[in-house]
């Protein structure tokens, strides 16, 4: 047996290091049987033609409506705004609905008990990984683009006459595509991480949900007419889809996948992993020892996530910076500064109602505790994304704020003294939440050796769960404290009161 596997394992070395073309060739070979097997399902062909084919008439007579509904009401202008909406969710819908072909790529594979033979093939873990992506991307992409072109077609050549520029067509192509491959390589890394199919199906959420708020914020964007902003989301996409792609096959194991265990829901057995997690082993009896043993380990596990999340800040701060100093039209006007003593006095009047009071600490700590909490919530489902966003977008305001040319005038010190002092403690406990936030949220697609998917993300939850209550949450009251008793004086001398 220990002969056989040597072999295999030279065997495997030597695939590895074929050339980028061979190994594209031979993952193109599970490329075309995936899809041809695909195309032979009439349960995954029924709903995807349906959709491709029924939907775009559907949006097309919700065209209509909409269109003499502007036009019988005076909103005849905003008609060109609300067109190029349809295409994208219409590019959307079979791509969702497709989803199920990404989720079982691996995990179908083990439950129809055909993940053995692959064992025996000389594809590598890589060609694998990469044939069976892309045969699930084909199908959802090709059902995009048909309906997408169905119902374009339906504007260009109908009653409506539309005559789009190239550019936005372009641009709804483009952004389409990049979402259907978020969506699609985020649901490969998660077959390859589960072990039956309905789990998979119940981790499609944390993929459904953050891109469909992502198609809402598209739509708002695209009916404000600030189209621009849609391009950096194309580039975020992009970068998005390399990292999945890039993960999943770095992580994909066949081997691994096959002999792993079945993650089963047991609420009785979590709640004793996540208590005993949270609690602490034998040696915790005291607070000092609940500190010690339990809740300070966890922060070098946190240390490559606080280095993402530090950039991630810096890149923010100096973004808004950046903003506030090329865009003239987001300036506060110079006539604000003209109004500085009463800016000023309002200023004071805000301080002196805010110091020494300590309705003002737990305000402090609860809305603070309320966008980290809220942060950690979604960054469940976003993979950590929204997790760090909300936790930066402060960041990003002071910088939008310190860029302003206005600032000079009213007095760049007392900016600094109004915010520096809480924030020396208020800035690192939002590193270590949003910190933890984004491990919890990124643990699904690469739980620990040794360890299932629904029992990593316990785990992780509860190293979430301390880390707020034995950290982050005394942070949060220092800072409070300090910036409803120490800021306000600070500030006051800055002020020359």
């Amino acid at each position: 047996m220990a002969t056989t596997l040597s072999v295999k394992r030279t065997h495997r070395l030597d695939i590895e290091g074929h050339p980028l073309g061979e190994t594209l060739r031979n993952a193109l070979i599970v490329t075309r049987r995936e899809v041809r097997d695909s195309f032979r399902d009439w349960r995954i062909m029924a709903p995807i033609l349906g959709l491709t084919l029924v939907f775009p008439m559907l949006a097309q007579g919700m065209t209509r409506i909409f269109t003499n509904f502007f036009v019988s009401n005076g909103a005849a202008p905003l008609i060109d705004n609300f067109l190029p909406l349809l295409p994208m969710i219409v590019g959307f819908f079979p791509v969702s609905i497709s989803l199920v072909i990404a989720l079982e790529t691996f995990v179908g594979e083990k439950e129809r008990r055909s993940l053995e033979p692959l064992l025996s093939t000389p594809l590598t873990n890589t060609e694998l990984y990469v044939g069976k992506a892309f045969a699930a991307m084909i199908p959802p992409l090709m059902a995009s683009y048909i309906g997408m072109g169905i119902y374009l077609g339906g504007l260009i050549f109908g009653a409506q006459q539309w005559r789009p520029e190239l550019e936005l067509i372009i641009q709804i192509l483009i952004l389409t595509t990049a979402q259907a491959l978020v969506m699609v390589t985020g649901a490969v890394v998660v077959s390859s991480q589960t072990t039956s199919t309905r789990a998979s199906n119940l981790l499609a959420s944390f993929i459904i949900i953050p891109v469909s708020m992502l198609v809402m914020l598209e739509s708002f964007i695209m009916v404000t007419n600030n189209r621009y902003v849609l391009w950096y989301i194309v580039v975020g996409l992009i970068v998005v889809d390399i990292l999945l792609f890039s993960m999943g096959a770095r992580i994909f194991n066949r081997e691994e996948l096959l002999g792993r265990a079945i993650d089963e829901i047991n609420l009785k057995w979590a709640w004793k992993l996540f208590w005993g997690r949270l609690r602490g082993g034998p040696n915790v009896r005291t607070l000092a020892d609940w500190y010690r043993y339990n809740v300070l380990p966890v922060l070098p596990t946190l240390r490559p996530a606080m280095v993402i999340v530090a950039i991630c800040i810096v890149a923010i701060f100096v973004g808004g910076f950046v903003v506030a100093r090329v865009r003239p039209d987001l300036q506060i006007p110079d006539s604000v500064a003209a109004g500085q003593t009463n800016l000023m006095n309002n200023f004071k009047k805000v301080i002196e109602f805010a110091g020494d009071n300590p309705h003002s600490v737990i305000a402090a700590v609860v809305q603070n505790g309320r966008v980290l909490l809220a942060a950690t919530i979604l960054s469940v489902f976003s993979f950590g994304v929204f997790g760090v966003f909300f936790a930066i977008v402060p960041f990003g305001i002071v910088g939008f704020l310190l860029g302003q040319p206005a600032l000079a005038f009213l007095g760049i010190g007392t900016f600094a003294a109004a915010i520096v002092p809480h924030s020396l403690v208020e800035v690192p406990a939002t590193v270590i939440a949003a910190s933890a936030a984004l491990r919890l949220g990124m643990i699904i697609t690469r739980p620990p050796e040794g360890q299932g998917v629904w029992e990593a993300f316990v785990l992780a939850l509860a190293d979430a769960l301390k880390v707020g209550i034995g950290i982050v949450l005394p942070l949060l009251v220092l800072a409070a404290i300090i910036e409803v008793y120490v800021t306000p004086h600070i500030v006051q001398m800055a002020l020359g009161g």
